[in-house]
């Protein structure tokens, strides 16, 4: 299996990264951060990092600094895939690199415009310049997979505004991107789908609540957080799927890391399966006192 994670530097994109590793697959980790030039986020984590990570699971990790904005680069990723692969089976759009551009509960009028326009750019335009560039690759041969990441389903995006225009339109846009290349990949045999992992124990949301992986339980926030998951719930999900012969009947859909668990029989690196966005639903939003121990 060649794979490539676009936006693999860390959270999401790591885990699946790692995931496809473990799977045995060849993978391409794209993004802005190295160990010699931090992205605009400037956080410490690298694709190097990452590509070593790939590999110490099982795989071939490959790191290439890539700004997902510039097409001419994503064009150079796409010939240099093609002259050391000749081919791609799975491409993962994870690009977001958006946190520090974004307020909750901030109508557009009170937010920045250029943070939210710029926000924009980076959660969808780099997917479709991404996608332009790869996608000639993929349909070579029968059989492709494209992930496209976003940040809630599209049923439950449709009746619930994501306190924020750009961050509301930035992922229900992803969720449709999912949809669109399943259309468009249809004639060549291949599946497009959208996948949305739960309330995720990333690098930037454990700094953020000032815990680590070995205390995370301990965090003051949202009752929510006690069914969240790491990175790697939702890697194991997006590997269970490229791996699956049947993966065309997940083809259209936008999917969480939990309904992909409950399908492959999944759990998360503690053996639990975290099922947060059904703890939204059926608790936290009704105002129910229930245990989230039992989503996990």
């Amino acid at each position: 299996m060649i794979a490539l994670v676009a936006g693999a530097t860390r959270g999401t994109g790591r885990g699946i990264a790692v995931a496809l590793g473990a799977a045995g697959a060849t993978v391409y980790c794209t993004g802005r951060s190295t160990r010699e030039q931090r992205s605009e986020m400037n956080r410490p984590e690298t694709i190097e990092e990452t590509a070593e990570l790939v590999t110490a699971a099982g795989g071939t990790g490959v790191a290439v600094q890539v700004d997902h904005l510039d097409s001419a680069q994503v064009q150079a990723l796409a010939q240099r895939v093609d002259r050391e692969q000749g081919r791609l089976d799975v491409l993962v759009n994870d690009i977001w690199g958006s946190e520090h551009l974004w307020d909750w509960d901030t109508p557009v009028w009170k937010h920045d415009m250029d943070k939210g326009l710029r926000l924009l750019r980076l959660a969808i335009d780099t997917h479709i310049i991404t996608s332009r560039h790869l996608l000639p690759l993929m349909i070579r041969n029968e059989g492709g997979l494209v992930v496209e990441v976003t940040d809630g389903t599209w049923a439950f995006n449709e009746t619930r505004y994501r306190e924020n225009v750009y961050y509301d339109l930035a992922k229900m846009s992803v969720n449709r991107l999912g949809f669109a290349w399943s259309n468009e990949l249809r004639p060549y045999g291949g599946t497009g789908v959208a996948v949305t992992p739960g309330f995720l124990r990333s690098e930037s949301m454990l700094d953020n609540f000032g815990v680590t992986e070995d205390n995370w339980r301990e965090a003051e926030v949202d009752i929510a957080w006690q069914v969240s998951e790491t990175p790697a719930y939702v890697g194991r999900g997006v590997a269970a799927l490229a791996g699956d012969p049947d993966r065309q009947r997940w083809s259209g859909r936008s999917v969480s890391s939990e309904e992909l668990a409950e399908a492959y029989g999944l759990t998360d690196v503690d053996g639990s399966r975290p099922r947060v966005w059904s703890f939204i639903t059926e608790v936290r939003e009704p105002g129910k006192e229930i245990d989230p121990a039992g989503y996990r």
